[in-house]
């Protein structure tokens, strides 16, 4: 059970350091704005989460107690997924682009609201939370609702404390990537292999 939740933590770690949107939009916000000002926007996308952990959980629940061969297919279709995401990170180019151009200075409570939407009104991190989870499920008597509330409470710790180092340092990771953009060959090839590496898993 331990192994497996270091496992998924680790994940969940590499993924957040990954250039994405989420985690550059927090940048550009610290940078801008103020370190403060991109905590807030953390906090808004990670209390996000919740609702997709919440929407995950129930439904995955409901799947094993009709079926088993449901919650297979389910498993199918996130390592298929993970396998499509992978093949996206490989098309895509590796330059991590952040601009502060048009960045307006917002109240903290608006970057909260702001991350908070930006997170829930995404379907694809639904989608994600379906493919990567079920892979780390970890126990044969915890009830599988409580054991995705366990592996999204860690998701939401690990990425929010990831997403706030990037708050925190904002200035100086900006002015890393802007000397040193071979770190988005390295980034983009870490992604490649985790995404591939669950969906093996998953497949195995």
């Amino acid at each position: 059970m331990l192994e497996t939740l270091i496992s998924f933590v680790l994940a969940t770690a590499t993924l957040a350091v990954a250039p994405g949107p989420d985690n550059i939009f927090v940048l550009t916000q610290g940078i801008v704005n103020g370190s403060k000002y991109g905590l807030a926007t953390v906090a808004g996308l990670m209390t996000g989460c919740i609702i997709h952990t919440s929407l995950v959980a129930f439904g995955v629940s409901e799947a094993l107690k009709h079926n088993e061969y449901v919650f297979f297919g389910i498993k199918l279709f996130g390592a298929g997924y993970l396998l499509y995401l992978a093949f996206l990170v490989y098309k895509s180019d590796p330059t991590i682009a952040f601009s502060t151009e048009g960045v307006k200075k917002q109240s903290l409570w608006k970057l909260f609201k702001r991350g908070f939407w930006m997170n829930v009104l995404n379907p694809k991190v639904t989608v994600f939370f379906l493919a990567f989870f079920p892979k780390f499920l970890f126990s044969e008597e915890l009830a599988v609702v409580w054991q995705f509330y366990v592996l999204g409470g860690l998701f939401i710790v690990t990425s929010f404390t990831i997403f706030s180092s990037i708050a925190l340092l904002a200035g100086s990771i900006a002015n890393y990537i802007r000397r040193h953009q071979v770190v988005g060959v390295y980034l983009k090839w870490v992604q490649i292999v985790v995404f591939t590496g669950i969906a093996i898993a998953i497949l195995v």
